[in-house]
């Protein structure tokens, strides 16, 4: 009964499931097997997914309609050989579920093909099949903005799941003038921030802003905490304002911790240990410890990102090594309500048993290890309560209104009698820099 409890609380708030699902049984969605409308890995021997646009590897999957702008997905299979891996698109609602479009009205095309590109590593301990896909490409052609699923699948079988990744096309009808605040509300200033907005459609018809448009806002390209419930504060002629006093508004958190394993054979200001063996690397980083009772202190960091590099080579794709990465977080009891997890786009913004840390009751520490390929790395610690899906950052790494952070605001458009959602409007802003 928990567990069917605990389900209905991640479907209400992420609308994970397809529209046409709700007849399975709902512990079906706690398999690999089970296709989620969400960035997931479903094969252990598949590792670093990274989609992003062509030539901006630190950015988020977000490209425009019916221009040369490109995605490139990358992902490597530890396991030896080539495999016989196919993708589609599958077009989404603003909520990610299914849209009700056809196939053939999304896409010009094929409705799947098969990933072609692939090379072997060289000069690594770890051997890997690292595979490319450039979208859209001459087989496979969006037609139409919103949001799209990315899934990869084996032996043309798409019940053989391999990975899903989301991904948006824009198709800008309208403008976004944004800035982001200190809380309004007293008890948050120290701590939130605030993003006001407002749209602009002076060259665009919206006839009901209340039941025709939906708006997103993202803390550092993150889905797990994103606010999609915000309905205009005022209308105006051809503006629609959403300057609200909360209900806007984020955790400041902490800027991201940081290691780098660019090289595997020097040991960098994070790193405290490096041991190689026949078959794999091991880095050990110093202890972390808790920020949540530090003074807010300025750092450099990716917001959550990670960039696969290696110095110990000259290809990038191809020589990076895999190293098992150990965390140890000193702790002085073991949390009984939930559990911690290394946290950011290393771990997908997913908390899963490869990022889950376990307590070691002999160290009083919390303590984990991840596979992962060389390069800079960004992480946190956060909690995840028993039975909730929401994290909580704040525990171990504090909560900062100066905080730097980045904010994206995506706009949906369903006109009238229209049956999917449009992406007609997007702004970047930083809590910091404005873009």
């Amino acid at each position: 009964m928990r567990n069917f409890l605990f389900f209905i609380i991640l479907n209400t708030l992420y609308q994970v499931l397809p529209s046409n699902s709700f007849s399975q049984d709902t512990t079906e969605y706690f398999k690999n097997n089970f296709l989620r409308y969400e960035d997931f890995t479903y094969q252990g021997n598949v590792k670093t997914v990274l989609l992003s646009p062509v030539g901006f590897e630190i950015s988020a999957p977000i490209i425009r309609l019916n221009t040369e702008d490109k995605l490139l997905l990358q992902f490597d299979d530890l396991e030896q050989g080539v495999k016989e891996y196919y993708y589609t698109l599958i077009h989404c609602t603003a909520n990610w579920v299914p849209s009700d479009l056809m196939t053939n009205q999304y896409l010009s095309g094929f409705p799947d093909d098969r990933i072609t590109d692939y090379s072997f590593s060289f000069n690594t301990l770890q051997a890997y099949t690292h595979y490319r896909l450039i979208i859209p490409n001459s087989n496979l052609i969006p037609l139409v903005s919103g949001n799209y699923l990315l899934l990869v699948f084996n032996d043309n079988d798409r019940s053989k799941l391999v990975l899903t990744k989301r991904f948006m096309i824009t198709d800008p009808k309208l403008t976004i003038q944004a800035a982001v605040h200190r809380a309004s509300v007293i008890d948050d200033r120290n701590s939130k921030q605030k993003i006001d907005f407002s749209v602009f459609y002076d060259n665009y018809k919206i006839d009901n802003p209340f039941g025709d448009v939906t708006i997103v806002i993202q803390q550092n390209d993150r889905w797990d905490n994103a606010i999609s419930t915000l309905k205009p504060l005022f209308l105006r002629e051809n503006q629609l304002d959403y300057s609200y006093e909360t209900g806007n508004d984020f955790n400041g958190g902490n800027e991201y911790r940081n290691f780098d394993i660019r090289s595997l054979r020097y040991l960098t200001e994070r790193v405290q240990k490096i041991q190689s063996d026949s078959a794999i690397n091991h880095v050990y980083l110093f202890d972390d410890e808790s920020r949540s009772y530090k003074r807010y202190s300025t750092e450099y960091d990716l917001n959550g990102y990670y960039s696969v590099k290696t110095y110990d080579g000259k290809n990038d794709e191809l020589e990076p090594d895999y190293a098992w990465v150990h965390f140890n977080l000193p702790y002085d009891f073991q949390r009984t309500d939930g559990n911690f997890y290394v946290f950011g786009m290393l771990s997908q913004n997913q908390c899963t048993q490869e990022n889950k840390m376990i307590y070691d009751s002999e160290k009083n520490a919390y303590r984990t290890a991840m596979l992962l390929k060389q390069g800079y790395y960004n992480y946190l610690y956060v909690f995840l309560e028993d039975a909730s899906p929401v994290i909580d950052e704040t525990i171990v790494e504090g909560n900062h209104y100066e905080t730097e952070n980045d904010y994206t605001i995506l706009v949906y458009h369903r006109p009238t009698a229209s049956r999917y959602d449009q992406l007609v409007g997007i702004k970047k802003i930083n809590s910091v820099k404005l873009y």
